[in-house]
């Protein structure tokens, strides 16, 4: 149970003002204690991303996180997911209303804290950094100056509308977070204090924070002076609590990250955490009057090619489609045992307002008609091919997600021979003369081939299974970056065409929905299915082996049978009454069904809790 902490008989907290003598800041600190507008106050918040959850649905998880007992929500912003391409605006309408999101935050009688980057991590595609800036030569996350006046214009579009919706000026924001863990990538602290100045000079007077890993070597690179330190961790609140308490002493302890949970990759487990375990760390973050952001308080989804990646000893770890991250409010919006454990702890004393469960559709299977296949498909979607001695990569076309085809024409000579794609990122489904020759990889990069002596057409496409968003690999390009060989010899003269799978309308998917007639295992595959009342469900591909899913045009995510998620989560509002229709471009084997499920199937738990060593 919460306790408030003991009466603090220091002076009274300073409080920034402007020159009219008006407080600027809501948030303050003093003696170790953090104080809303003079009053103190402990910071209960919980993230929550705009951007994984339907626009329809914000209101209804903004008020579970108020029902969980959390006085304040936090976001970041995506600079990718508003700003695709550098030649267009940034969008801030639809899914992408910021502005929307924190009012209704605020009307729900929540404050908000928004971590605007540019770069946010988050397991987000890049995280967060658009592949039209790092695919150049350009330093990032630095004081290089392509980079800071990139980010410049950015801030422009982007801040303003952040400080219009400030506490000072009646909103509900009461903190803004410098970069992101920053610590944990680099040393510039000339780029830090440009962020910072970036910040106040567009309008920003409410609290300024860092958010760095509780170790010397994070706290070394990430802070600031005169900045407020918060840290990010799973485990071990007490440890943070005293190397904060030795290096900044007169200020509160913050955990602007508390993982009570953690995400998923490919190939792997499904990472889940102990209710037990997540709680013990809760009650030792907010004791004496420590302030937390819970990680993720609800997760929700990677909806299209968003998700990012990870890379451990050079080897790609792609996120998967569902960021439930075993939060509190699941990624359905179900309230967990963990949420009335954490309820409970953070000392909630209202009723819980929302039901535990939101409603499904019918356990239902419906049947997957093959259309067209692969190759076919995807190229009855016009697109620019660019023509080249060497294949070009997602950068150089101007692809942020989705896949390449590759082809050439080599003559191969009678007899076996090996076929190899030097750096492949990050898998590619080979061709020769129509027929799948097989897959290649980083770990499998060498195919056997078979001539005559003709020339072969060769096809080669290349999916990007998401960029990395954490740690020196930012910002790797992707497609086939090193020189194809037929045993030693190089392949030259490639045509490039982007497959921009992500940014296909409506009417682009059925087109390659409808380039039949299908003869092979893989390619583009339809079902229909018929809803009466608009509900959640989750859908599994029983049989099929990987590719993408969309509902009514909508890019719903990835699927892949090797786990450990089998269902993708359809939340209600991508339905309507009638006829709904699923498209599925299923890359190497395609099953028959498409099953409705009432629950979730996510995988196989495996415990798992982050700690800094």
């Amino acid at each position: 149970m919460i306790e408030l902490p003991a009466p603090d008989t220091s002076p009274a907290p300073t409080t920034t003002t402007d020159a009219a003598g008006a407080a600027t800041s809501a948030l303050t600190w003093h003696g170790r204690r953090l104080y809303r507008h003079g009053v103190p106050h402990r910071l209960l918040s919980g993230a929550l991303h705009y951007f994984r959850v339907h626009p329809d649905l914000w209101r209804d998880r903004i008020r579970r996180l108020a029902d969980l007992g959390l006085n304040t929500v936090d976001t970041y912003v995506p600079w990718n997911f508003h700003q695709p391409r550098e030649d267009e605006a940034p969008r801030f309408d639809g899914w992408r209303d910021v502005e929307r999101f924190i009012r209704t935050a605020g009307e729900e009688g929540l404050d908000v804290v928004v971590r605007p980057g540019p770069y946010i991590c988050a397991e987000w595609s890049n995280g967060g950094l658009p592949s039209w800036l790092t695919g150049r030569d350009v330093t990032i996350r630095s004081s290089d100056p392509a980079f800071t006046s990139a980010v410049g214009r950015w801030f422009d579009e982007l801040v303003p509308r952040i400080a219009a919706l400030q506490a000072a000026e009646g909103g509900p924001v009461v903190a803004v977070q410098v970069e992101n863990e920053f610590g944990s990538f680099g040393d510039d602290h000339a780029y830090l204090r440009w962020n910072r100045a970036a910040l106040t000079a567009r309008g920003i007077r409410e609290l300024l924070f860092t958010a760095d890993g509780p170790t010397e070597l994070m706290l070394d690179g990430g802070t600031l002076p005169g900045t407020l330190t918060a840290v990010t961790l799973g485990s071990k609140p007490e440890a943070a609590r005293r190397l904060l308490a030795a290096r900044r002493p007169d200020e509160p302890f913050v955990v602007a990250e508390f993982w009570s949970g953690w995400f998923d990759h490919w190939g792997e487990r499904h990472h889940v955490r102990g209710v037990d375990s997540a709680v013990r760390a809760l009650d030792g973050i907010i004791a004496d009057g420590g302030s937390v952001s819970i990680y993720m308080a609800h997760g929700g989804t990677n909806f299209g090619l968003w998700a990012g990646a990870n890379e451990h000893e050079g080897r790609l770890q792609p996120t998967v489609t569902s960021y439930d991250s075993d939060a509190p409010v699941a990624e359905d919006g179900t309230l967990t045992a963990k949420f009335f454990a954490m309820r409970e702890v953070l000392g909630a004393r209202g009723p819980v307002r929302m039901p535990a469960r939101m409603p499904t559709l019918p356990p239902a299977r419906v049947p997957l008609v093959h259309r067209a296949d692969l190759l076919a498909g995807l190229g009855a979607v016009p697109a620019p091919t660019s023509t080249g001695p060497r294949p070009a990569s997602f950068e150089q076309l101007g692809l942020d997600a989705g896949m390449v085809l590759h082809t050439a024409h080599p003559r191969i000579p009678a007899g076996e021979h090996r076929l190899v794609l030097t750096d492949v990122r990050d898998r590619a489904l080979v061709f020769g003369d129509g027929a799948v020759l097989g897959v290649a990889d980083p770990d499998h990069p060498e195919l056997p081939v078979r001539g005559t002596g003709a020339v072969v057409r060769l096809e080669v496409l290349v999916e990007n299974l998401g960029r990395v968003n954490y740690g020196p690999g930012i910002g790797r390009h992707k497609g086939l970056l090193g020189p194809v060989l037929v045993d030693r010899r190089i392949v030259q003269g490639w045509d490039s065409t982007p497959i921009a799978l992500q940014e296909w309308s409506a009417a682009e998917l059925a087109r390659a929905a409808a380039a039949g007639p299908a003869t092979t295992h893989a390619g583009f595959a339809v079902a229909t299915m018929r809803v009466e009342t608009p509900a959640d469900t989750f859908l599994a591909l029983p049989g099929s082996s990987r590719g993408l899913v969309w509902v009514n045009g909508f890019l719903l995510g990835r699927y892949w049978e090797i786990g450990p998620q089998v269902t993708l989560y359809c939340p209600a509002p991508l339905l309507r009454v009638g006829e709904n229709i699923v498209t599925v471009l299923e890359l190497e084997r395609l099953g028959g069904i498409l099953e409705l499920r009432e629950r979730p199937e996510l995988g196989p738990p495996e415990e798992y809790v982050e700690e800094f060593g």
